[in-house]
Parts: structure tokens; C-alpha cells; sequence
């Protein structure tokens, strides 16, 4: 009769996410994690099947089992992951709400913040749930109610000393804490460079996912899961993502890529008041100072009603001054493409677009863009869009309100000279009535 060979327990190194569960369970203490991966001690293990339900990703098998006994262990494997499939499910139902950091810098508040809460008044009325602002600061004065004219529907605020210059620390601290008490189902902070470093040191102890630099936020019907899309593969092509499986949902929304809701001197809402249980000595980084470089020129592009962009066709750094002299006419800034910023042409605080800075002005001129989905979108939710291109198969005029195909360093000079002498007046007019609908 041929013996059956002895039963052997098997990992797959490349699946573990060295959780310790294994390790944990196991009765000849056989199985140690080492390294960041589980390691089996085959001088100790019984292969008594003890560890391979505990598994939450399923790199444990047992090979050499007889049928039935390998069939009961399965049996056993889908019994503990439907059993932890329920229980996860019965944690998330346990969160609720839409959140919005407002954030602020000594009592006055960055757009974006009004801008999420714009997104999150669709997403919350989706949801059929509560929106909530977050305001986190020393001496935030208004802004909690000024939070209730914007949309949201409560106002979560922590007014402590700690908090009156921004810190990681503190602020992590009492943004995490407020999470974990009150459980909101989905976040949303700025991507802004304060904003872009908070989300992330929120999200790390909290073990929930994040997705940065979102240009677009829905609800995914049936599941309602927040679908979160952003460029990826250098801006190629765009990402819907979803956090299926850890709470809260957490995103980073560029600013001027939202709409802001009309604000309304009439609406109030509730404001709750939390404490913030730290002390000086227990943040690591001491602001000693803070002194505003007065000589920073930098452009405001962001909020700028009129842009006049240069891409590869304006053909080096001198092609700008003519770019400028429209953007000067229409009372407005020059931007630029990657492409002109990489090759050395001007700066890139310049830069509209995926590396750059996205932006929403009433109108935006693109000269010698060829109009790649990095620039796009940075600029494409332009209330109108003027396309100034040699070649008549530009993707930039897929886009475009008006398309002119020509010399850029010919058309440009002459809408200058046109809108000194105001004969573009009719089209800035439709503009702003664009802007305004």
C-alpha cells in the first residue's frame, strides 16, 4: 500500500502583508515574521490547517491534505472570510457623513475650502446624509458660521493655541481624533501644500486610503462608494479609484476644479465645539517666526480672470513678450505649457496643468499649445477657451470656445493691438455672461 505523503504548509512570500495573524495562532509556535514576511519553521509545524483560516489574504495552503480533509479546511477558509467579510461590512456601515477641512491661515480661509464644500453638498444630498466642516485653528473668529453660509450643515470646531500656525503634528492630532469620534464615511481636504501634507499624516494612522490631486468626485450608484478620479501615468490617462474596505474615504481636491456654492448670509448651522487634549512640549517643531518675503513676485494664476498661455510654438523665452503685451491689454497673466517651462523659456510658477497649477479664469488664451491631457487638465474648466494654433488637428481645439489656425507671433501682436482699442469688448462681454450662467 503507498503511504500518502505527510501534509506540508505552504506560503507565498509575495502575497503576505506580514500582519502576524499566523503567528499569532499557531500553537507549536512554528511560524515567526521576519523581515516583513511570515517564515515557517519546518522542524516545528504540525501542518494542523490552525493558520490557514486566519489568513486575511490567503498566501497559506496546506498541499498533501486527503480530499475530505482538504475540502473541510476550504469549507473552514470560506466560513472565516465571509465571517470577516460581515463584520468589515457591519464596521463601515458604522460611518456617516460627508467632512471638508476648512482650511484657514490667520482667521481667513483658502477658496478651495468653499469649493469642497460646493462638491460636498452633491456628494452629502447623494448619500442622503449630514455635511460637516472642519475648522481647525487659534482665533478662528467667523469662520464657523461663515462655514454654514458656504453649505455645510455643522461645523466641527477645535480653537486652541496649538493650532494657531500650522503644524503636522497638533493639527494631525486633533483632525484624527475628530474622525475617530465622530466616524464620518468621507473627507475631503485642499491640495493645497498645507492640505497635501495633513491628509497624508491623517490618513496613515487612521489606516485608510487616500487619493491625491482629484479633479473629479462622485457617488458610484448601488455601492455608494466615493469614486475619486485623477490623471495618472503622467497624466495619459484619467483614474477613477474607490477605497472599498477602510473608512473614511479621503481625497485631495485641486483648487478651482470645484464649484462653490452661492453663499448664503441667511444659512446657519450647528457649530460643535471639541478640545484638543495636547500640550507644547509634546510637538516636536517650535515656530519661532514667521516673516512674508514682500519681494515674491510670483503670479496668481489660480484666481486670474484672464490667462494668455505660451506652449513649444511660441518658439523661445522672447515669444512671451508678445503674449504679454495681450495679457496686459486684456488685464490679465501669461501662463505656459510644461513644454515651454522644460525647455528653459520661463519659469515654473508659470505652469498651468497636471505639474503645474490648475486653473479657472474667465478666459484663457492658449498660444502654440498643442493641448495634451497633462495641460488640459489644469485648464479645461476655463469658463471660455481661445485656441491659437498652426496645426488645425491640435487636440487643444477639441476644447476651444474659439479656434484660430495660424501664426501665433502674427495673431497675437493683433488681438493686443484689438483689445487696446477695445474691439474685443463683445467677447469679454459674452465671457462674463458665460461665467456668470
Amino acid at each position: 500500500m503507498e503511504r500518502r505523503p505527510k501534509p506540508k504548509l505552504k506560503i507565498v512570500p509575495e502575497k503576505c502583508i506580514a500582519c502576524g495573524r499566523c503567528e499569532a495562532v499557531c500553537p507549536f509556535d512554528a511560524i515567526h515574521v521576519q523581515d516583513g514576511v511570515a517564515v515557517i519553521d519546518a522542524e516545528k509545524c504540525t501542518a494542523c490547517g490552525k493558520c490557514v483560516p486566519e489568513c486575511p489574504v490567503a498566501c497559506l495552503t496546506l498541499k498533501g491534505l486527503p480530499p475530505a480533509a482538504a475540502e473541510k479546511l476550504a469549507a473552514r477558509v470560506r466560513k472565516r472570510a465571509e465571517e470577516a467579510a460581515a463584520l468589515r461590512q457591519g464596521l463601515l456601515g458604522q460611518y456617516r457623513g460627508v467632512w471638508v477641512l476648512v482650511e484657514q491661515t490667520d482667521g481667513v480661509a483658502h477658496p478651495v475650502s468653499w469649493e469642497l464644500l460646493g462638491r460636498g453638498r452633491a456628494l452629502a444630498d447623494a448619500r442622503q446624509c449630514e455635511l460637516a466642516a472642519v475648522v481647525l485653528g487659534s482665533g478662528v473668529g467667523d469662520l464657523p458660521r461663515e462655514a454654514g453660509r458656504q453649505g455645510a450643515d455643522k461645523v466641527y470646531v477645535i480653537d486652541h493655541p496649538l493650532l494657531a500656525a500650522y503644524r503636522t503634528q497638533p493639527y494631525c492630532r486633533a483632525l484624527a481624533g475628530l474622525i475617530r469620534k465622530h466616524r464620518p464615511e468621507i473627507v475631503l481636504v485642499g491640495a493645497t501644500p498645507i492640505g497635501r501634507d495633513l491628509a497624508g499624516a491623517v490618513a496613515t494612522p487612521l489606516h485608510t486610503g487616500l487619493t491625491a490631486d482629484c479633479t473629479g468626485l462622485d457617488i458610484e450608484e448601488g455601492t455608494g462608494l466615493l469614486l475619486q478620479t485623477r490623471p495618472a501615468f503622467g497624466g495619459n490617462i484619467m483614474a477613477t479609484i474607490t477605497c472599498r474596505d477602510h473608512r473614511p474615504q479621503m481625497a485631495t481636491v485641486r483648487p478651482r476644479v470645484m464649484d462653490a456654492l452661492p453663499r448664503d448670509e441667511n444659512r446657519a448651522a450647528e457649530v460643535v465645539t471639541e478640545t484638543l487634549e495636547m500640550d507644547e512640549d509634546a510637538v516636536s517643531v517650535k515656530v519661532i517666526d514667521f516673516t512674508p518675503d514682500a519681494d515674491l513676485d510670483w503670479p496668481n494664476l489660480q484666481f486670474a480672470e484672464v490667462i494668455v498661455s505660451g506652449g513649444r510654438g511660441v518658439g523661445g523665452s522672447a515669444g512671451f513678450d508678445a503674449l504679454r503685451g495681450l495679457a496686459d491689454a486684456l488685464g490679465g497673466v501669461i501662463g505656459a505649457s510644461r513644454a515651454a517651462v522644460d525647455a528653459g523659456w520661463i519659469s515654473h510658477d508659470y505652469q498651468v496643468g497636471q505639474t503645474g497649477q490648475t486653473v479657472r479664469p474667465r478666459l484663457y488664451i492658449a498660444c502654440g499649445i498643442s493641448g495634451a491631457i497633462q495641460h488640459r487638465v489644469g485648464m479645461q474648466t476655463s469658463d471660455a477657451i481661445v485656441a491659437i494654433n498652426s496645426d488645425p488637428s491640435a487636440p487643444i481645439f477639441r476644447i476651444a470656445d474659439f479656434g484660430v489656425v495660424g501664426d501665433l507671433h502674427q495673431i497675437v501682436p493683433e488681438l493686443a493691438r484689438l483689445a487696446r482699442e477695445r474691439h474685443l469688448k463683445e467677447l469679454l462681454r459674452w465671457v462674463a455672461v458665460k461665467g456668470e450662467g
